[in-house]
C-alpha cells in the first residue's frame, strides 16, 4: 500500500491539527523552539475540519494553537513555492498575534506568537541551514527590542538525510519523518524513530490514514489540484520567459537601429537620409540628432 504523503497540507494537518494527535504536535512544536518556549499543553484552536475543506480548497490549512503557558503557536506545511511566503508569513504572524486582544483591552496583555513555516521548497536561498529563526533585533547590537515575534522557516530540501548526525536532534527526526515516511512502516523505521512514542503513533495514524477509502479519495483529489496548479504556474512560467524574451529580442532590435541612426549622424547624413536608412521615426532621429548637439 502506497502511504499517502505527510506533507501534503491536508495530510499534514490531519496527522498533527487533531485532538487525537495533539501529544504529537506538542513534541514537534518542542523540537523546533528554544527550551524557554516548549509547552507542556496545548488547545488546538482550527483543528482540522473535512467539511470546510471540501468547501474551500483553497484555504491555508494551518494549525493555531494556545499554549498552557500563554503563548501561542502557528504551524503551516506549505508544498508549493511563492514568492511572497516571507510577506504572508510575517501577514499570519500580525493577525494571530493582535486578535489575542478584545476590544478595549491593554496591550501588555499581548504574548509572544511563534509562527512555524515548513516547506517543501527552498525558500532562503542565502542560508545554508534548513533551520533559520527571525526575530526583531537592533541592527548594530542584536540585542532584542522584545521576544513577542519570532519566525522559524524550516526548509525540508536542505536537509540531507544522509549525513551521520542527520537523526541527533528532535527537529531533524522530525524532518526525516515528513521527508522519508512514505518509505517506511514499522519494522523499516530507523531505530532513533521507532523508539520514540510520537513517532510510532504519527507512523500509526499515517497508515491509517492511507488505508482509509475515504482520505484515498481526498488524497487523490487534493493532488490532482495541486499538479493543476503547478502545470498553471509552470505555463505562465514559460508564457512569461517566451514573452520576455521575444520583447527583449524587438527591444535589442530597436536598440540596434539607434546605434546605427547615431553613427550615421556623426557622419553628417541627414535626419531624413538616416530615418530612411535606419527604419526609424524621423522624429526619434532628430531627438538623437539633438542629443549629438
Amino acid at each position: 500500500m502506497c502511504k499517502l504523503n505527510p506533507r501534503i497540507d491536508f495530510v499534514f494537518k490531519k496527522l498533527f491539527g487533531t485532538e487525537e494527535s495533539k501529544d504529537i504536535l506538542i513534541d514537534l512544536i518542542n523540537s523546533v523552539v528554544s527550551e524557554a518556549d516548549r509547552v507542556s499543553d496545548i488547545d488546538i484552536r482550527n483543528p482540522y475540519n473535512e467539511k470546510q475543506f471540501l468547501k474551500d480548497k483553497m484555504s491555508v490549512l494551518d494549525i493555531k494553537a494556545y499554549s498552557v503557558e500563554g503563548k501561542w503557536y502557528n504551524i503551516e506545511m506549505q508544498v508549493l513555492p511563492e514568492d511572497s511566503f516571507a510577506k504572508r508569513s510575517l501577514y499570519y504572524w500580525g493577525r494571530v498575534y493582535t486578535e489575542q486582544l478584545e476590544e478595549g483591552a491593554p496591550y501588555s496583555l499581548l504574548t509572544k506568537t511563534v509562527c512555524i513555516n515548513i516547506l517543501n521548497f527552498e525558500q532562503l536561498k542565502e542560508e545554508p541551514d534548513y533551520h533559520n529563526v527571525y526575530k526583531v533585533q537592533n541592527v548594530k547590537s542584536n540585542s532584542e527590542l522584545l521576544d513577542e515575534l519570532e519566525i522559524h522557516f524550516i526548509e525540508l530540501r536542505k536537509y540531507d538525510e544522509n549525513l551521520a548526525d542527520s537523526l541527533n536532534t528532535a527537529l531533524g527526526r522530525w524532518v526525516h519523518f515528513l521527508k522519508l515516511a512514505g518509505m517506511y512502516d514499522d519494522d523499516s523505521m530507523p531505530e532513533q524513530l521507532k523508539e520514540i512514542p510520537s513517532f510510532r503513533k504519527a507512523m500509526h495514524l499515517l497508515e491509517r490514514l492511507s488505508a482509509s477509502k475515504e482520505e484515498r479519495v481526498l488524497y487523490d483529489d487534493r493532488m490532482k489540484w495541486l499538479r493543476d496548479v503547478t502545470s498553471s504556474l509552470e505555463t505562465m512560467e514559460r508564457r512569461g520567459l517566451a514573452e520576455g524574451l521575444a520583447k527583449g529580442l524587438e527591444m535589442g532590435k530597436e536598440q540596434t537601429k539607434r546605434d546605427n541612426a547615431l553613427r550615421m549622424l556623426r557622419k553628417g547624413m541627414s535626419v531624413p537620409d538616416v530615418a530612411d536608412y535606419v527604419d526609424l521615426p524621423e522624429d526619434e532621429v532628430a531627438r538623437l540628432a539633438e542629443e549629438l548637439r
